[in-house]
């Protein structure tokens, strides 16, 4: 008999102990699902002040024609269309003459882009560390993630550096 009860008490803790680990598992996953939508939050933000600054830039500087035209388009653009449109805002701010443009808001359009960078590679961070986690067997055999949709990077051509 008490070799039964120790095996039943062996097997007990080592259900509590698994599903504790799960537990603990699916917090991360949790915590890796917020962290990515405040980083796509911050990356949307970035491209939507990158977007205002754009049209400022397209009013003072008639030289790059449709400038304007992107900049609404990224930023109305659904998410899945999103790559395509800002890629194009940034080729076109790419062919903009700075030089011609007054101090301040070449700055702000610098700052603007710097910006756009940085929060682009804090989302793409935060997709990388969601998926490695939800690629995990024990992820998958559990269906730990529930309902959230699959993340994606966000991919877009960084602006060239000035100067460089």
């Amino acid at each position: 008999m008490s070799v039964f009860v120790l095996v039943v008490s062996i097997v007990a803790a080592v259900v509590v102990l698994g599903g504790l680990f799960l537990v603990a598992t699916a917090n991360r996953l949790d915590r890796l699902h917020v962290r990515l939508d405040a980083g796509w939050a911050a990356l949307d933000a970035a491209l939507a002040r990158r977007a205002v600054v754009a049209r400022a830039v397209a009013a003072v500087d008639g030289a790059a024609p449709g400038l304007r035209e992107a900049a609404d388009i990224a930023e109305k653009a659904p998410r899945a269309e999103r790559e395509v449109a800002e890629n194009e805002l940034t080729r076109l701010l790419a062919s903009i003459d700075r030089s011609r443009l007054p101090a301040e808001l070449a700055g702000e359009l610098a700052d603007a882009e710097h910006r756009v960078v940085i929060a682009r590679r804090v989302h793409n961070d935060a997709v990388r560390d969601t998926l490695a986690l939800r690629r995990r067997r024990k992820v998958r055999y559990f269906k730990l993630a529930g309902t959230a949709r699959q993340p994606e990077y966000f991919e877009i051509a960084e602006p060239p550096v000035p100067g460089a």
